[in-house]
């Protein structure tokens, strides 16, 4: 497979326009990733974390319309801390027995300054709330790739537990989504 092209805005255009990219697609998860990444201890300590079952597909028109959905199994966060990935699962903040998901749907994709403006909806324990954000792109034989960032205020889907004010609230949500042409 030839190597992946990052492509600027004009040429997503293009591609979208020529309808190159329509059909339905497929998230490969073996080469996809989510990522969490925030700070803890008052913000003085990164913490990282990796869910590890991620799921998804997209569908582009002929006319140039994107929309898809990323599902990721909210119990798969691995922070290689196994006490706190099961305080992370718990009621105190994913409360994966009642929400095993956390949802993006894209409603569409439209090229933008050096990629492409993602714009959505993520529901995180039940609450649903519109979060855009701007993604690289790039294509290789039969794939696209995109690389962005959700910028997410956790208190905003309930995830408000912080005690002695050790947690921040923001945190970013980084996605690596590889999808292959069906």
């Amino acid at each position: 497979m030839p190597p992946s092209e990052q492509l600027t805005s004009s040429a997503l255009q293009a591609l979208l326009q020529d309808g190159k990219l329509a059909g339905s697609w497929t998230l490969d998860p073996g080469r996809s990733e989510v990522r969490l990444k925030t700070r803890h201890t008052f913000g003085l300590l990164p913490l990282h974390g990796v869910f590890r079952q991620v799921t998804g597909n997209g569908t582009v028109t002929a006319a140039g319309d994107v929309t898809g959905v990323i599902t990721v199994a909210a119990g798969s966060i691995d922070t290689r801390n196994p006490r706190r990935d099961k305080h992370l699962r718990s009621a105190d903040f994913f409360d994966i027995a009642n929400h095993p998901d956390l949802t993006y749907a894209a409603d569409s994709a439209s090229p933008a300054d050096g990629g492409v403006r993602v714009t959505g909806r993520l529901t995180v324990r039940g609450r649903t709330l519109p979060v855009p954000f701007d993604a690289k792109v790039s294509t290789a034989d039969g794939e696209v790739s995109l690389d962005g960032q959700l910028q997410v205020n956790r208190a905003d889907f309930g995830l408000t537990w912080n005690w002695m004010g050790i947690a921040p609230m923001h945190n970013t949500i980084l996605v690596h989504a590889v999808f292959t042409h069906r």
